[in-house]
């Protein structure tokens, strides 16, 4: 087991065993929606899901709705199957997408099991009818979850091929009111250029929705940027494997990058 993983699987039994209402820090937002690719349930693997992973990120997620915080979460099917990388070696672009949905409901089922073992009631809804295993996504069902104290799932995307998880993200937490996007990756904020592959890339430390767009900047996809400019909804884009960081982006912390509508700091 590496350093790295050793660290997240303490890091989820500390948090775990705390007692219910501990808090280390008060939180800045009233609503949060959580983006989660599907390959951030990877973990230490090649394919599928991290048990230990979803359970560092389950331990966060419970933290966090400790502190008061209403959490809807979207997550992708990425680690599974994805409907554009098969339709570019000839599969049908709409089959492709909707394999890609139900690959989302397998994740949001797995993250459904580690966070309510951390000891916080999920509602799993889906955008895709498949009352066996998920409810019907409703909004007001949704919102009405959220005020009750459950942590939702939302997964199969919008429902709908053509469209990302970025998207659905974006739409949800639009429909829902959510405050704010959490989105989470495998780097620590937005770069100029690919970080792995440029050692020189410049991390970005704010960046309006506009920049995003004009330097065609890889974090969302510009449908789901052009939707949260249009609804004002600001995403903080950061770094998933430390530690730590989703409860300290709930409580308002800097970390990460910062993409608003006002002009960049």
């Amino acid at each position: 087991m590496s350093e790295a993983t050793a660290a997240r699987d303490d890091e989820a039994g500390k948090v775990q065993s705390e007692p219910a209402g501990s808090n280390s820090k008060s939180p800045r937002y009233r609503r949060i929606l959580l983006k989660l690719s599907g390959e951030a349930l990877l973990g230490s693997r090649q394919y599928g899901v991290d048990p230990n992973f979803c359970a560092f990120i389950a331990a966060q997620v419970a933290e966090v709705h400790r502190s008061g915080v209403q959490i809807g979460i979207v997550v992708g099917g990425g680690n599974i199957f994805r409907g554009l990388a098969a339709a570019a070696r000839g599969m049908d672009r709409a089959t492709g997408d909707y394999i890609g949905m139900l690959a989302t409901v397998m994740n949001a089922l797995a993250l459904q099991d580690a966070i309510e073992k951390a000891g916080v009631q999920t509602r799993v809804m889906s955008a895709i009818g498949m009352n066996e295993v998920a409810e019907p996504y409703i909004r007001r069902r949704a919102v009405r979850h959220l005020e009750k104290g459950r942590v939702i799932i939302l997964a199969a995307g919008t429902g709908n091929p053509y469209f990302t998880t970025d998207t659905a993200a974006a739409l949800r937490a639009v429909e829902i009111g959510a405050e704010i996007i959490l989105k989470a990756t495998k780097v620590d904020g937005v770069y100029d250029s690919d970080p792995i592959a440029n050692p020189g890339a410049i991390r970005y430390e704010r960046l309006t929705y506009s920049e995003v767009l004009e330097k065609r900047l890889r974090v969302l996809d510009a449908t789901a940027v052009s939707l949260c400019m249009e609804n004002d909804t600001p995403i903080i884009v950061f770094d998933l494997n430390e530690p730590e960081n989703i409860t300290r982006v709930a409580a308002g912390e800097a970390v990460g990058t910062l993409i608003t509508g006002g002009s960049p700091a």
